[in-house]
């Protein structure tokens, strides 16, 4: 299966999005569409041995739309130049129309030649050219809803064709009577409205326009991050290239105040780098020969030669721009009820309003007043704001999370965060830095101990796990060479094991001990190293116990308010460590945990989230995205905390990409926020068109209330921009520990 995503051209409301997205489901070899209104692109999941990529653009085609091809990047440009000039001309030309149809009603001066009472034939052909002249100016929106109706997918578009086309043939037909000598039928021309109603659809749509492109400004802070060109080293010249002129291996040079062009591997020179953009750690991070930098990270200080590793797509910040794209593509429950309603509301209005036509022909209106009905319910009926309630405070959220550190794979975890009511941490590297170090060794061996921390250090440095990094600081801090590690094993959940120097090495806590049939003789000093807050490793051959190592980690600086906080809002909090239960006991007290789950294997934090499911709690589980991966994927969501350097391969539904524990608080906060301007918005849309739809239907009539196709598509307009600004409203929204608003 490939995964591609297509920006569409031609999407105007929901019913559009829907209509596309339920078209593209129904092919064969597509497993899954997600098409995303406020973004324009769609998220295809297919078969490549049945589809190709071009034959997933005549889909779209047939559809009714345009495939642009595949996303690249969001767009940041802004309402085209053209367009803008074009709806000015048309703004004015709106209001000269406005004049002439209706000065005569206000005793406003009019020309005698187009005076309707003068030169009635004058003042209709006046109309008929200003029709024609919006007519081609909407003609877009009369073509996109033609073809959705011959694909059975009627949208907006579609209402608003059926009630401009009706009521500008009808405006013909009383024109040519006029020119024909009977003046009666001046009072049946609608050239005025036919006009106003595409002027009207059109300025919601460069508001909407406006607004989608703000939006979209969080997201593209993250694509503006990298710089436009660079310096690589070619045959020990420095030569000025772009972004895309960079291949894999090519040496990049950074220099100071420059920003990393791409993610790379620092081959020559040492520097300070600002990451914050990524971590959220303010401070400068000192980096040399082996460390990795990342795209975007701001050299301070020095001359740093680099080879070039993740290129374009592959680069960290492009990995984050993708997710939170294909997060704002996924449907949140919400949405799909919204969906659901849209994909039946247009259909039923087109019902709506020729039962209505038909009723008021049968009751005796004439057929103008008929007509003007059943065109102002098709044009108030359109549900572009429905459209809008759902995906544009998603993607708002979505881009306020991305720029706050936290990275939503899926929109359904902004719906159902809020329902977290208990919260399981991992101690190493999520409730505490991970970045242990070397307290006290109890060595009974006859190794020197130095000697012995060489061989530990070596095996351990092939690890992953943060203890592993201890040793290998220890190492580097002390300048101890490492030593050569053959037949290294690693043992999830237990431990390690490498053969160095001819030496076969046992790593690990208590229970990789029993695996091997190591008699254990030291409990007591592994409770008293425990007791002073201590990770322990064994250190152990095939035949006996030679050293504790006792090791440290420390806190994360606001583990503890963070706790307070959740503890405070009746969130249950619990720790969930593979650590001996002395260690886990003394941080948990430390910080407020009460709950904890001590000296467990990894398939054994997942049977913990299990049980605590079948409990009927709502679970969000926050470890460190490698050793926690089962429990991540078990709970109802996975938080990581990371680095923000392999995201890709993260296994979580949310990436903490600044390290900060507050973030979880930003994450509830956030999804309450969210849910609330949703069910807001579809208030709003749903109380819209049920209030205007019997106004228009003429229920109201006898106390005076009632509207024409003008103020209709006045209505549907402000109905749109109601629901945009209320969206725009969560930009708002504060994250505490970043100082964000």
């Amino acid at each position: 299966m490939k995964k591609i995503i297509l920006s569409i051209d031609g999407m105007t409301c929901s019913a559009c999005s829907n209509g596309l997205e339920k078209y593209l489901n129904k092919q064969n070899g597509i497993v899954e569409a997600n098409v995303n209104l406020v973004m324009g692109n769609a998220t295809i999941r297919y078969d490549e041995q049945i589809l190709e990529v071009s034959k997933l653009e005549e889909f779209v085609k047939q559809a009714g739309f345009k495939s642009l091809g595949e996303f690249k990047e969001i767009n940041t440009q802004k309402q085209n130049k053209k367009e803008k000039v074009k709806f000015i001309i048309f703004t004015i030309l709106a209001v000269i129309l406005m004049y002439i149809a209706m000065g005569h009603m206000v005793n406003l001066p009019i020309f005698e030649f187009l005076d309707v009472k003068v030169n009635p034939i004058n003042y209709t052909l006046c109309l008929f050219l200003f029709a024609i002249a919006f007519m081609g100016y909407g003609f877009d929106i009369l073509k996109n809803g033609y073809k959705n109706l011959i694909h059975k997918t009627p949208n907006m578009d579609t209402l608003v064709g059926i009630g401009v086309i009706s009521s500008f043939l009808y405006s013909i037909y009383s024109m040519v009577r006029i020119i024909n000598g009977d003046g009666e039928n001046i009072h049946n021309l609608y050239f005025e409205s036919t006009a106003i109603i595409i002027y009207f659809i059109k300025l919601g749509r460069y508001l909407d326009g406006i607004s989608k492109d703000k939006t979209r400004e969080a997201i593209q802070k993250l694509v503006k991050i990298t710089p436009n060109q660079a310096t690589i080293k070619v045959d020990g010249k420095e030569k000025k290239v772009t972004l895309d002129e960079i291949h894999k291996g090519d040496i990049v040079i950074s220099k100071p105040g420059e920003k990393v062009a791409v993610d790379g591997e620092i081959m020559e020179g040492m520097a300070h780098f600002d990451e914050s953009f990524i971590t959220g750690e303010s401070k400068p991070v000192n980096k040399g020969k082996g460390d990795k930098v990342i795209a975007g990270s701001i050299n301070y200080d020095g001359y740093v030669e680099y080879k070039a590793e993740k290129i374009g797509k592959e680069s960290t910040i492009s990995e984050i721009v993708r997710l939170v794209v294909e997060a704002s593509n996924t449907k949140a429950p919400i949405a799909k009820l919204a969906d659901t309603v849209s994909s039946y509301f247009v259909p039923v209005v087109i019902v709506i309003s020729i039962l209505t036509f038909v009723a008021c022909l049968l009751i005796g209106y004439e057929f103008s007043n008929s007509l003007i009905r059943f065109v102002t319910i098709l044009v108030v009926a359109c549900p572009c704001s429905l459209g809008l309630a759902t995906p544009l405070a998603i993607v708002v959220s979505e881009g306020l999370c991305a720029s706050n550190g936290i990275l939503v794979k899926k929109s359904e975890i902004l719906e159902n965060a809020e329902k977290v009511n208990t919260i399981v941490f991992d101690k190493t590297g999520t409730l505490t830095y991970g970045k242990l170090k070397i307290a006290e060794i109890k060595n009974y061996s006859e190794i020197e101990t130095d000697k012995l921390l060489q061989l530990v250090g070596s095996i351990e440095s092939k690890s992953t796990h943060p203890i592993g990094k201890a040793f290998e600081n220890y190492l580097e801090e002390n300048k101890i060479e490492k030593l050569e590690v053959k037949e290294f094993e690693n043992v999830t959940g237990l431990g390690i094991i490498g053969k160095v120097e001819g030496q076969k090495l046992i790593l690990g806590n208590a229970k990789i001990l029993n695996d091997y049939q190591v008699e254990n003789r030291y409990y007591q000093e592994e409770e008293a190293l425990t007791k002073k807050g201590n990770s322990i490793v064994y250190v152990a051959n095939e035949h006996e116990i030679l050293a504790l190592i006792g090791v440290n980690d420390v806190v994360r600086e606001n583990a503890k308010e963070v706790i307070q906080e959740l503890n405070k809002n009746k969130v249950e909090t619990v720790m969930l460590t593979g650590d001996n239960k002395g260690t886990a006991e003394k941080i948990a007290k430390e910080i407020g945990i009460t709950k904890v789950i001590s000296n467990v294997l990894p398939a054994q934090k997942t049977q913990a989230i299990k049980e605590l499911k079948e409990q009927d709690k709502y679970v969000m589980m926050c470890g460190d995205g490698i050793n926690d991966s089962p429990a991540l994927a078990t709970a109802n969501i996975g938080v990581s905390v990371n680095s923000g350097t392999d995201i890709a391969m993260d296994s979580s539904d949310v990436i903490l990409t600044r390290n900060d524990l507050s973030s979880i608080l930003n994450l509830i906060n956030i999804s309450k926020k969210t849910v609330k301007n949703i069910k807001q918005n579809l208030f709003w849309a749903f109380f819209y068109n049920c209030l205007m739809i019997p106004i228009a239907m003429g229920f109201f009539t006898k106390w005076g209330i009632t509207i024409n196709p003008m103020m209709a598509s006045f209505a549907m307009m402000f109905s749109s921009i109601t629901v945009i600004l209320n969206a725009l409203r969560l930009k708002r929204v504060s994250f505490s520990g970043t100082g964000t608003k």
